[in-house]
């Protein structure tokens, strides 16, 4: 059957219009994928890129390391217990925006600095706050009565691990809010009546109403603050680079350490390879949720 020659310049137009995408797709995500992998597989030195073929050995090194073991424990910890402070706090606040209340627009505004604020600055704050000599977390605590002495917030175990926790909830939970706001604006009030003649109370419709209308948006939520919270690099290295010692080292410092402190490009790339095969777990189920969302909007 011959081919319509309107069908093949179609055809090739919409590759001209395609070409540009898959060109930035390979050179963006592609060659550095592949390029990791390749370089797993060597022990390289940083500085020349340059080493020889160990196969498989970087990869049973790090099976075999305590250090990796323990910053990929760190690194869920960190990640478990921000995200959770991030959804519970950012259901809080959404509720509480949503409720008609002088300055709202104000409030809404202002929740969301912590968000859009540089991490670079948020952790100089942060740093100061948490200063044991002359931070006012301290300050205030000590005039309290709370305290005998000066706490070394980020100096010592388990207070370095809770400081760092507690400063990734506040710098991120505005996403949260932004999230589950606007799918409160969208619950229609009809459902709230329906509950209140049934004699529901505020407890028993959130969990009856809201929380049910809020699923979608929570697993969605959930997912990609994972994702991002595992890869979080900047915050945790300018508050304790890892330490004490690597009491709360994750991955990504680790990686930036064998890479760049200890010069072995090719252990980093295992690290990093092995970060993309846990990651890739969330990428699922984030991309299953999705896929289930979009086929229930359409029926």
């Amino acid at each position: 059957m011959a081919t319509n020659p309107l069908d093949r310049r179609y055809a090739l137009l919409g590759a001209v219009l395609i070409a540009p995408t898959i060109l930035i797709f390979s050179a963006v995500i592609i060659y550095p994928l592949v390029s990791a992998i390749y370089l797993s597989l060597f022990t390289i030195f940083t500085p020349t890129l340059r080493g020889q073929w160990v196969g498989l050995g970087n990869y049973a090194e790090l099976m075999a390391s305590n250090e990796f073991w323990r910053s990929l424990a760190n690194t869920f910890i960190w990640t478990v217990f921000t995200l959770t402070l991030q959804i519970v706090l950012g259901i809080a606040v959404a509720l509480m925006l949503h409720q008609n209340m002088v300055f709202r627009s104000l409030a809404r505004s202002l929740i969301l600095f912590p968000y859009f604020v540089s991490t670079v600055v948020a952790v100089l704050v942060w740093r100061w706050l948490f200063n044991d000599l002359y931070g006012i977390l301290n300050y205030l605590a000590l005039i309290s009565g709370l305290l005998q002495r000066p706490l070394d917030w980020l100096g010592s175990m388990p207070n370095a691990m809770i400081s760092i926790v507690l400063v990734g909830a506040w710098k991120y939970f505005p996403f949260v809010v932004i999230a589950v706001l606007a799918r409160l604006q969208s619950i229609p009030d009809q459902l709230y009546e329906a509950a209140k003649m049934d004699g529901a109370g505020p407890i028993a419709r959130f969990f009856d109403v809201t929380l049910p209308q809020l699923k979608e948006v929570l697993v969605v939520v959930i997912l990609l603050r994972a994702i991002w919270d595992f890869k979080e690099f900047d915050l945790i290295y300018l508050l304790t680079g890892g330490g004490p010692v690597i009491s709360t080292q994750t991955l990504p410092l680790m990686v930036y350490k064998e890479a760049f402190g200890l010069n072995d490009m090719g252990r980093a790339s295992a690290i990093a390879v092995s970060m993309m095969l846990v990651m890739l777990v969330f990428m699922v189920l984030y991309l299953r949720s999705a896929g289930r969302s979009e086929r229930e909007g359409a029926r």
